[in-house]
């Protein structure tokens, strides 16, 4: 009976000294101490709201979230290529089910992104969109993306072809779809380009971001590059907002394709969006470590060597080295 008569005061000691662990310790095992919170939190709230606000149009706004993204990315991965970036156990009557089931997710999904990133663009006049149209807005923009999946599928077959023919190391395309990190930059391009054209910049932005954070290959989703693209190793490599690759084109890793001056208005604010990446035609190779600047053109069929420094035209089927330059 004496022992039954402890144990409630071994509970109620047992308590306290949790309780006052808790006191002491935040899980950080550092000692609290004090921040004076009040004065800063202040000081943070006048920062945002008047000293220092980069609030788009001054408001409050929910910014497009990344991590939704990536999973909106992955579903469309896996609806395009369901084996590979889906369930690898699919069959042939499961595998339809699988696709509708994963597009109807992702795209409501990528309706409400689309939604928040419409609510960064600039209307033509300069009013405030309603949530109404935004909301009808991002609608459309999704059912015409919906739509040009296939077209998407095809242009991303053309790329894994063409590192499979291109690459010696490549023993299957299962291989390169899933251990290219070329392959996962062009498939967030593709896909983040063609956001782009209907009206979603925003979001395109960072869909290729995301992809720049997993590979190291950073594509503008504006810029606009042909079938049967390849980038082999891929690390360091640039791609500028207004490029033009054309079809069967080779890149490897860390070739910049990227604007040589910046042009400014009177106010000296740089000028958004004009012509100042290369052209690369058709059937060019650029080697590693090659940087072409400026809106020149790199004729078809020609071949850039690694560490060019290239700011001028060539014309179709030059061999460009490091010491000179000719035409065959």
């Amino acid at each position: 009976m004496s022992g039954g008569g402890r144990a409630p005061e071994r509970g109620r000691i047992f308590l306290k000294t949790a309780i006052m662990t808790i006191d002491t310790f935040d899980g950080t095992g550092v000692k609290p101490a004090h921040w004076d919170l009040d004065a800063v939190v202040a000081a943070l709230r006048v920062s945002r709201e008047a000293t220092h606000n980069i609030r788009h149009q001054k408001r409050v706004r929910e910014l497009p979230s990344r991590e939704a993204l990536t999973t909106i990315v992955n579903g469309l991965s896996a609806a395009l290529f369901p084996t590979h970036y889906g369930r690898p156990n699919l069959t042939d009557e499961s595998i339809d089910y699988f696709v509708g089931d994963t597009l109807n997710t992702t795209l409501n999904r990528l309706t409400e992104q689309v939604r928040r990133g419409l609510q960064f663009a600039e209307s033509p006049d300069g009013a405030q969109t309603d949530d109404d149209a935004l909301t009808q807005r991002a609608h459309d923009i999704t059912r015409a993306f919906a739509a040009s999946l296939p077209d998407i599928r095809a242009l991303l077959v053309s790329d894994v072809q063409a590192a499979y023919a291109g690459d010696p190391a490549a023993t299957s395309i299962a291989e390169i779809m899933l251990c290219y990190p070329g392959t996962i930059a062009i498939l967030h391009y593709r896909l983040a380009h063609h956001l782009h054209k209907l009206g979603s910049p925003f979001l395109a932005r960072m869909m290729c971001d995301i992809s720049h954070s997993l590979t190291g290959i950073d594509i503008h989703p504006a810029a606009t590059i042909g079938a049967s693209f390849f980038i082999d190793h891929g690390t360091g490599v640039v791609i500028g907002e207004t490029a033009i690759l054309g079809e069967r084109v080779r890149l490897y890793q860390h070739v910049t394709l990227g604007a040589k001056r910046f042009p400014a208005d009177e106010s000296g604010m740089l000028i958004k969006g004009t012509p100042r990446h290369p052209i690369v035609e058709d059937d060019v190779v650029i080697y590693a470590g090659a940087t072409i600047l400026g809106r020149i053109t790199i004729g078809a069929g020609s071949t850039i060597g690694g560490n060019v420094w290239l700011t001028q035209s060539v014309p179709a089927h030059s061999n460009v080295s490091q010491a000179h330059s000719r035409s065959d």
